[in-house]
C-alpha cells in the first residue's frame, strides 16, 4: 500500500529564507507533505527521527554562516543516518563537477536555481513518488512470490510423502 502523502514529512533546506518560503509555498500547493524549512543543515538533520521522505538541499549553505556545512557534507551525513531518504539537491552553481559530487554522494537529482527550477523540483517529486509506488509494489509482489513457493514446497512434501511414505 502506498503511504499518505499527508503522514510523511519533505523538509527544505535553504539558508535563504526568501527562498525557502517561496518552495514551500509552491510545493505545498501541488503535494500534501508536511513540510518543514530548515536555514541549516545541522538543524534539519536534528530532525532526521521525523523519517522525511524527501529532502530538498541548499548546495551552497554555509553563504550566511561561515561554519556551517556544505550541502554535500550534509548530503552525506543524511544518507549515512537516513539512507531511504531521496535528497534533491538545489544550487545556483551550473557546474558540471557540483552536479557529479552531488549524485555521486547519493542525491536523487540536482537542480539549478532559476526561472525554471520549481517545476522542474515539481517534475522530480512526481518521479520520486512513482518510483516509490513501484517499489511498494515490488515488494508486494516479492511476498506474494516466496508465499505460493513456501506453498508450493509445502504441497510437494504432503505429496511425497503421500506416494512413498503410505502405501507402504
Amino acid at each position: 500500500m502506498a503511504q499518505d502523502q499527508s503522514s510523511q514529512y519533505m523538509f527544505l533546506v535553504d539558508d535563504e529564507p526568501i527562498q525557502n518560503e517561496m518552495l514551500k509555498d509552491y510545493l505545498s500547493e501541488r503535494f500534501k507533505y508536511q513540510i518543514k524549512t530548515y536555514s541549516s543543515g545541522e538543524d534539519m538533520i536534528k530532525d532526521l527521527n521525523l523519517n522525511p521522505a524527501i529532502i530538498v538541499l541548499d548546495f551552497h549553505l554555509n553563504a550566511h554562516l561561515p561554519n556551517a556545512q556544505n550541502g554535500v557534507d550534509v548530503l552525506k551525513k543524511v544518507k549515512e543516518l537516513q539512507s531511504t531518504a531521496q535528497v534533491i539537491m538545489l544550487s545556483g552553481q551550473d557546474k558540471l563537477q557540483v552536479a557529479v559530487d552531488s549524485m555521486k554522494y547519493g542525491a536523487y537529482d540536482y537542480v539549478v536555481k532559476g526561472e525554471t527550477a520549481f517545476s522542474r523540483m515539481e517534475n522530480i517529486i512526481n518521479n520520486i513518488n512513482e518510483l516509490r509506488g513501484y517499489k511498494q509494489a515490488n515488494s508486494a509482489f516479492k511476498m506474494v512470490v516466496t508465499g505460493l513457493c513456501v506453498a508450493l514446497v509445502i504441497v510437494l512434501i504432503i505429496s511425497a510423502y503421500l506416494v512413498h511414505i503410505l502405501p507402504k
